[in-house]
């Protein structure tokens, strides 16, 4: 009997987030997390990850005067000792992810131009090197990722090549498919990031802990499983 080869694909995961989104962040340390704990199984998930672009913040300038606390002040209406309390939660929320976040550095910006060079990474195979490494130069280093020059010094440290990025992202190639990503966001009814779309399926929003990313994906890998027997 011939088994349909469906059923050994690796299981997809595919994450709407922004590169400035401090929730997207922690999620995507609780995901890995999950997917550690599930690594050790006896007949481990297998999984593919693609990361897709959104925009929390389109009309941000490139170059915000200000700090987060008067940017979200600003942006949201919120009294500025609100947003302290806000950050702090952040904060310490992110420490037990492991992240160490540092919004007193942080330099806020417009983030299309990161998206487009996640998609072109993404072409070069280095997505999730390129993502993490702008999630934790925005969060944790005080880093520029609204302009072009810094964008492409971050590029360089993953190991993409300086001119095909500075190119990619003075010609906005990849613009079309930032966009295409928030039209496929605006169809799923994705209104907040990060969410997650598991097999095309299974919608997991907000930074949910590891242990909820470990339970679908075994959940999942075993109704294969089950599909491979019948």
């Amino acid at each position: 009997m011939r088994l349909d080869e469906s059923v050994t694909e690796p299981i997809s995961i595919d994450i709407w987030s922004d590169i400035a989104c401090p929730w997207c962040y922690i999620g995507k340390r609780n995901l890995e997390k999950g997917l550690d704990a599930v690594a050790a199984d006896e007949d481990a998930p297998q999984v593919n990850i693609t990361f897709h672009s959104f925009e929390l913040s389109p009309d941000t300038p490139v170059d915000f005067h200000g700090d987060e606390v008067d940017f979200l002040a600003g942006h949201k209406g919120m009294p500025r000792a609100q947003v302290e309390q806000m950050l702090s939660h952040v904060t310490g929320v992110a420490a037990e992810a492991g992240l160490a976040y540092r919004f007193d550095l942080l330099q806020h910006t417009n983030t299309v131009k990161a998206h487009e060079l996640l998609h072109f990474a993404k072409a070069q195979g280095l997505q999730h090197e390129m993502e993490e490494r702008l999630m934790s130069a925005y969060f944790t280093e005080g880093r520029h990722v609204g302009r072009i020059d810094d964008l492409v010094d971050l590029a360089i440290e993953v190991g993409l090549d300086a001119d095909e990025t500075r190119e990619a992202l003075e010609s906005a190639a990849h613009l079309p498919a930032v966009r295409q990503d928030q039209a496929q966001a605006q169809a799923y009814g994705i209104q907040g990031v990060p969410f997650f779309v598991i097999d095309g399926q299974y919608g997991i929003s907000g930074a949910q802990p590891p242990a909820a990313f470990e339970n679908v994906l075994r959940d999942l890998w075993s109704k294969r499983g089950d599909s491979v027997e019948a």
